[in-house]
């Protein structure tokens, strides 16, 4: 009777992702990637690519270097250094803001990740003012006490801006402090629509204590990257254009924001075509209605920005910034994934290269670019919020590719237990993956799915413990089965002394 409940359980957990996927398809059109969808809905991760995929598929341009900074940091997203060059990334759907100690054993690695703050309410964009760290919630802002010397906050956490709205699809909040001023960019409820809060859609300034509110621009659909340029001090913002017009239409944008400025949402898309289901009637607004400063392709989600300054670059490279497109999927082909840098031409101009790309292969995702900040060791750091990774792009620097953790070592609970513990483990797990039916989808040991995914050197990808660790929640379409920890163990013990 309890292999049948087991059974029925995954049996409706597949259904449930199945219907998930219909309704997606029915409500947003063309999904170019499931993984994208279930990585925006449930947070799903996958693991960091291996060495043979980080050389066969990541490119930066010549004379740069990538390698892995940290890795196993789930839905990691906004990033920034403290003076000392501890790296502070946001974790929105655990409710945490991380630190990532700095490299001080030089192996390209952070020497440290522990939970700087805990049990925010989803907690997004980052910035350091003096001895303050101010941190965006979904429905507020805050700031805390922070050492940059050691690298811990002091005194409490308090909220200086409360009462912020975070329903609907563009719940997140960046933020940037200039001239003793705090800039807040809110997205939208929605694809389209006139919104009811008409905070939503705007980026809104305020005093650095959270006083003197005012929306400073808006019409912008869900700026999430802010960045001031270096060489005229003028904000830029990145911004996702709307969804259900096709592959192709409209552009995602990059705004030069001007205080008072309208940017065109929900009524004007990109440079200025009004929207085919609310600009009827609105001819007006494109005469005071900003076009972008610079277009990026259609639903590839441009998210964090930053202008270089302190980073070591060749030439090319003085007049510049680096987005992170998060990448596509209301699109019936992938497309994004990747690290654009933007150059600014003498005539105003931008153009734009690839800068970290591979990503995306032929619909293969093995990533998505979040947020960018410059290190103190005059190199790039990239977050990855689809395979919890936090990437390090170094110019004239050779780096060990990956100095990536070594999975073959054995972990403490695995070599804890002894011969015929670890029998016993592996006997019952064969009959977890019976009763789960995984023989249905996997080839295992020569027997099983022939057309499906082979399973092989786990032991080169997985320890003991994080193969436990991703039975619960699993990469789609593979299903989620209610296991216990025991059932999760006794099945990761017989795939590793198995899938040889």
């Amino acid at each position: 009777m309890i292999w049948l409940m087991r059974f029925i359980k995954g049996f409706l957990a597949l259904w449930a992702l199945i219907v998930i996927a219909l309704v997606a398809l029915v409500s947003f059109g063309p999904i170019s990637s499931p993984g994208a969808i279930f990585n925006v809905i449930f947070g799903t991760v996958i693991d960091a690519p291996d060495q043979n995929k980080m050389q066969s598929r990541l490119k930066v341009p010549d004379g740069f270097s990538l390698g892995q900074y940290a890795t196993g940091l789930k839905k990691v997203r906004m990033l920034e250094f403290t003076r000392s060059g501890d790296l502070v990334a946001s974790q929105p759907r655990d409710g945490n803001v991380l630190l990532l100690k700095r490299d001080e054993n030089n192996d390209g690695r952070s020497d440290q990740v522990s939970v700087l703050i805990e049990q925010l309410n989803r907690p997004h964009g980052l910035e350091f003012h003096g001895e303050w760290l101010y941190i965006a919630e979904s429905n507020a802002i805050g700031r805390v006490k922070f050492n940059h010397d050691k690298g811990t906050i002091e005194g409490d956490y308090q909220q200086i801006i409360t009462g912020l709205t975070d329903d609907g699809n563009h719940w997140s909040k960046s933020i940037r402090i200039k001239d003793e001023l705090l800039y807040v960019s809110m997205g939208s409820t929605c694809n389209v629509c006139e919104e009811k809060d008409q905070r939503r859609s705007t980026i809104m300034r305020f005093n650095l204590d959270g006083s003197d509110a005012e929306i400073f621009a808006s019409g912008l659909r869900n700026s999430v990257g802010l960045d001031f340029a270096p060489w005229d001090a003028s904000l830029y913002a990145t911004d996702n254009g709307r969804d259900l017009l096709g592959d192709d239409y409209p552009v995602c944008e990059l705004n030069k924001i001007e205080k008072g400025g309208f940017y065109g949402w929900p009524y004007i898309n990109g440079f200025g075509d009004l929207d085919p289901d609310l600009g009827d009637g609105k001819d007006a607004l494109k005469e005071t209605a900003i076009s972008p400063a610079f277009g990026f392709s259609a639903h590839n989600a441009p998210l964090g920005l930053r202008f270089i300054r302190t980073a070591k670059m060749p030439a090319g490279f003085e007049k510049s910034a680096l987005a992170a497109l998060h990448g596509s999927w209301n699109r019936s082909k992938a497309d994004g994934y990747k690290v654009l840098s933007l150059h600014w031409q003498d005539d105003g101009s931008i153009a734009s290269k690839d800068f970290l790309s591979g990503f995306e292969l032929d619909g293969d995702i093995i990533g998505r670019p979040v947020d960018i900040a410059e290190g103190p060791d005059g190199c790039l750091f990239i977050s990855d919020d689809y395979a919890g990774t936090v990437y390090r792009v170094c110019y004239g620097v050779e780096q060990n590719t990956l100095a990536q953790e070594d999975t073959n070592e054995i972990d403490a609970r695995w070599s804890a237990l002894g011969a015929a513990e670890k029998e016993a483990l592996s006997s019952q797990g064969k009959a977890q993956y019976a009763l789960n039916s995984c023989r249905n989808c996997h080839l295992l040991d020569g027997k099983g799915n022939t057309h499906g995914k082979a399973l092989t050197e786990l032991s080169k990808r997985y320890t003991f413990e994080s193969l436990s660790e991703y039975f619960l929640s699993p990469n789609p379409p593979m299903p989620q089965f209610l296991l216990t920890q025991q059932e999760r163990e006794e099945l990761s013990a017989y795939l590793l002394s198995t899938a040889q």
